[in-house]
């Protein structure tokens, strides 16, 4: 198991969804794993939620409550992830109306397709009344964003870029704000493989501005951790302040 997916916090719980092989302990069948807690200690392991297909495994993601039924699933917890074939990375979405104890895929999907071969582990979080998306262009040092009302038809806003390591990829980025010193911050996370400060893999994180359609920043990025290999982590949507 690897990369933390889909973290909500919705209806007293935080769920936990996660990369994982349930065929073997190889990487492999990639499939989101889930478990749940009602205070980040103890867990509670539960089915496996989004099980990889033999034509396409199941990439990294997010997940978000859809509280106004802006996609028309009801009032249902939304999976955003890549569905990675060999020749193409795109993103599709599944809905859960039972606190996620089990997924419907949609039937439509993929939801934003480029056709790139990496082009992987989308964020979605609201903004406002709507929806924007991260999503990584790997291999081209990029963090797309994207924009939607309904979770189904996403629009291109900008590409967020910073020139990197030649011999690196990001993956699992991630947009959130948090209140410094009175004001409003914007930070973008990246996870860098290869060019991490010792070695192998890491995360930067860059501070600066959002305006709903682009990121910018006119600060040097900065290592989220100093050890070796903290990598793909991302933050929960809707953690409730002060827990």
């Amino acid at each position: 198991m690897n990369d933390p997916n889909g973290l909500l916090w919705h209806d007293e719980e935080y769920h936990l969804f996660y990369q994982h092989n349930p065929h073997g302990n190889l990487w492999g069948n990639m499939s989101w794993g889930h478990a749940v807690s009602k205070d980040l200690i103890k867990w509670e392991e539960l089915p496996v939620a989004i099980e990889g297909r033999t034509e396409a495994g199941i990439f990294s993601g997010s997940a978000v409550f859809d509280a106004d039924d802006t996609a028309g699933f009801g009032s249902a917890i939304i999976a955003i992830y890549t569905s990675a074939t060999k020749e193409n990375q795109a993103q599709h979405i599944a809905y859960s109306i039972d606190k996620g104890r089990t997924f419907t895929r949609y039937e439509s999907n993929p939801v934003l397709d480029e056709n790139m071969l990496d082009f992987r582990d989308p964020k979605v979080f609201k903004y406002g009344k709507e929806w924007r998306m991260v999503v990584a262009k790997s291999k081209e040092h990029k963090a797309a964003i994207y924009s939607s009302m309904n979770l189904k038809e996403w629009r291109h806003e900008s590409d967020f870029y910073y020139a990197d390591t030649v011999e690196s990829v990001w993956e699992c980025p991630d947009l959130f704000s948090l209140e410094v010193d009175g004001k409003l911050a914007w930070v973008m996370l990246v996870s860098v493989n290869p060019g991490a400060h010792k070695g192998g893999s890491g995360t930067k994180y860059f501070v600066g501005d959002f305006d709903g359609k682009v990121f910018t920043t006119s600060q040097e990025p900065q290592w989220l951790d100093w050890g070796r290999d903290n990598y793909a982590g991302v933050t929960y949507n809707d953690a409730p302040r002060g827990k």
